[in-house]
Formats: C-alpha cells, sequence, structure tokens
C-alpha cells in the first residue's frame, strides 16, 4: 500500500510532500514519544502522533518515515510544516483520533513496524 492509498480510503489532509505520496507504506507506528519512534519505527513505516513541532519532522527524516499523521485535530505548527517541506517529508493531518486511525490502518492490513 502507498500513502496515495491511504490518502483515498481515510479521512486525511496531506500538508507537504504531495510528490512523494507514491511511498511503499512497510507498517505503522504510533508513539508521541520521540526517542520511542526513533529506536523502534523502520523505515517505510507511517508514523501516527499528536504532536505537531519541528522536532516530528527530523525524527521522521532521520527514521527514512514514509509519512507522518498528525491526529486528533492538532495542525503541526508553522516551522514543522516549512521543515517538512524543505526536507520532503509526507506530513498529514487528520480529526480522528489516535486511537481510531490506528485501527483503521491496522484494518487495511498495515500492521506494527
Amino acid at each position: 500500500m502507498t500513502v496515495q492509498e491511504l490518502v483515498e480510503t481515510l479521512p486525511l489532509r496531506v500538508v507537504t510532500g504531495h510528490a512523494h505520496l507514491d511511498k511503499k507504506v512497510s507498517g505503522g507506528y504510533a508513539s508521541d514519544l520521540l526517542s520511542n519512534v526513533m529506536g523502534r519505527a523502520v523505515a517505510g513505516n507511517v508514523w501516527v502522533t499528536m504532536q505537531g513541532h519541528q522536532n516530528i519532522v527530523a525524527v521522521a527524516s532521520l527514521a527514512g518515515l514514509a509519512a507522518v499523521i498528525v491526529a486528533g485535530d492538532v495542525e503541526p505548527d508553522k516551522d514543522a510544516v516549512r521543515r517538512a517541506a524543505s526536507e520532503e517529508v509526507v506530513l498529514i493531518t487528520t480529526t480522528l483520533p489516535t486511537f481510531e486511525v490506528v485501527g483503521r490502518l491496522y484494518s487495511l492490513g498495515i500492521t506494527g513496524a
């Protein structure tokens, strides 16, 4: 499954990285603890978080993640959006709470890292 297919299936809004929606999704990871994501997420994972600051972009870029989904109707701050655009990180938002996003991803066949 690609990030584009997720966007077409779930109520997601792409904030940055429109040119990179063809990335394959290897699995999923959910956490708001950045060090946890750096240590446990796998390249190609889609990461679900409620964090909206620019450090999520650094973690996503470092870990080679397919996309970051900011859940719970949280809007990423301007620095996060600017950095995600410059580092070509796919940044997505949703009004769904984290629990529901993860459940829907799982029902689509996206399993844990």
